[in-house]
């Protein structure tokens, strides 16, 4: 992740009768740890209380000199609270992080510069203006708290990325599906992401153009990079390339963030391949986060988990509900982050499609979040649960030519109840992530006015 392209304003505060000299070491032990992130960081000096005001109109005029991606108050000692309010409402418009600092011992004895009564005073002010705030504090004695710090770092990251996002779908709502429908317009409003729709059509006049060459160059690399456990046919490796290269040209145009194919009603059913490789040759060559089914609340989810992890956010598809667990998988194809071991494949086919590489590897397993955006109250929600992922039991899905695949699966103990995760649930695929990432979910749905739900 480019945390360096975040640019964060950081202001402290401490009141005039405050050493300043214990201020300003307080507040420059801050920034370092701030800047230590990654993130740029505008600084300017600390505020305190003066009757003229002088502080507080150095630092709006210093921070308004760059364009900031966030602002972080960082209250070193008591402050009244109209010098802090007075340089926010100038930067009310970004997310705010309200930063207390901590007392220090001294041969055995607390020495306090009331940072708490500082933020104390101040957080339902926030709270009250509308703010879009994080809040954290420092406890006496203690190093800081920089997993707070950067939660709220990947998140005003996160935030920044997805208001510069472009996500393109080639087609629109495959199979009829009301769960991956959006609203361009709310979605902009909400997190900026813009969607541009693109025709399969101009997929398959460029598949005309692509060379032998180049055919015979990624033919050559996916039987170097994945174990085939059976040989496929020249034309079904042909024609996935030649769909991979001909997309390959179109995103690299477009500058898409994330992209979402249409697979049912469109590649199946309209030039007879199923997208497993393609998908496949995107999510790993291209670096760009793929979903089918034109899945476009996915697909943001997908930046989401991205951006605030820097993982690949694969996509999950909820299978069955069992008495304490999920059983989730994916019939086509898993990024190589994921996979435990080597990246298997398998030319097959389901039902009445054509034969398509379908990936059959393993997934690595531990503690991991699933995840979705869902529209919510005339807004938007991330709902999210956690649970601990496990190795599959035996099981196939009916339909596939036998003998069936094992598809890419992982069963996940479920946190809480499967009937509590069930009344919430918003659709048939969830993102994957590892580890516990709900403290920055929590978060980047309180900066960007999303309601959290678990």
């Amino acid at each position: 992740m480019k945390l360096n392209e975040t640019i964060i304003g950081f202001v402290g505060f401490g009141e005039v009768n405050t050493p300043r000299s214990v201020i300003e070491s307080k507040c420059q032990a801050a920034k370092a740890a701030l800047a230590a992130l990654a993130c740029t960081v505008i600084d300017t000096a600390p505020v305190s209380d003066d009757l003229a005001g002088v502080d507080v109109a150095r630092a709006i005029e210093e921070l308004s000199r760059t364009p900031l991606d966030a602002l972080v108050i960082c209250v070193a000692g008591w402050i009244p609270s109209h010098a802090v309010i007075n340089v926010t409402s100038e930067f009310s418009h970004l997310p705010i992080l309200l930063w207390g600092l901590s007392g220090y011992y001294e041969n055995g004895r607390l020495i306090t510069t009331a940072d708490q009564a500082g933020t104390s005073a101040i957080r339902k002010t926030m709270q009250d203006l509308g703010y879009r705030f994080a809040y954290a504090f420092e406890f006496p004695g203690k190093p800081l708290n920089l997993q707070r710090l950067e939660i709220f770092v990947h998140s005003v990251h996160a935030t920044r990325m997805l208001r510069r996002a472009k996500i393109g779908s080639m087609g629109y709502r495959d199979m009829q599906l009301y769960a991956t429908l959006h609203d361009g317009v709310s979605l902009k409003k909400a997190l900026g992401v813009e969607v541009e729709t693109f025709e399969m059509l101009e997929m398959t006049h460029r598949m005309e153009q692509v060379g032998t060459d180049e055919i015979q160059h990624w033919v050559a690399w996916v039987k170097r990079a994945w174990k085939f456990e059976s040989p496929a046919a020249p034309g079904t490796l042909e024609k996935s390339i030649r769909c991979f290269v001909a997309l390959k040209s179109i995103f690299a145009e477009r500058k898409y963030s994330a992209v979402s194919l249409i697979d049912v009603d469109g590649m199946k059913k309209l030039i007879q391949l199923p997208p497993s490789m393609v998908l496949m040759l995107i999510t790993d060559e291209l670096k760009l986060p793929t979903i089918p089914e034109n899945d476009i609340l996915g697909s943001v989810t997908q930046l989401i988990v991205r951006h605030l992890t820097g993982q690949a956010a694969a996509y999950f598809e909820i299978y069955e509900f069992m008495e304490e667990r999920v059983l989730v998988g994916v019939p086509d194809y898993v990024p190589s982050e994921i996979v435990d071991g080597d990246v298997q494949v398998r030319p097959t086919r389901f039902g009445t499609f054509n034969e398509g590489i379908l990936n059959v590897s393993r997934v690595k397993t531990g503690r991991v979040t699933l995840v979705r955006l869902l529209p919510h109250r005339g807004s938007y929600a991330l709902h999210a649960v956690t649970g601990t992922a496990v190795a599959p039991g035996p099981w196939e899905e009916a339909g596939w030519a036998p003998p069936a695949p094992q598809l890419p699966s992982l069963e996940v103990i479920l946190d809480r109840s499967v009937e509590a995760f069930a009344e919430n649930v918003a659709g048939q695929h969830y993102i994957l992530a590892y580890g516990d990432i709900t403290p920055a979910l929590r978060l980047f749905s309180k900066l960007n006015a999303l309601t959290f739900i678990d």
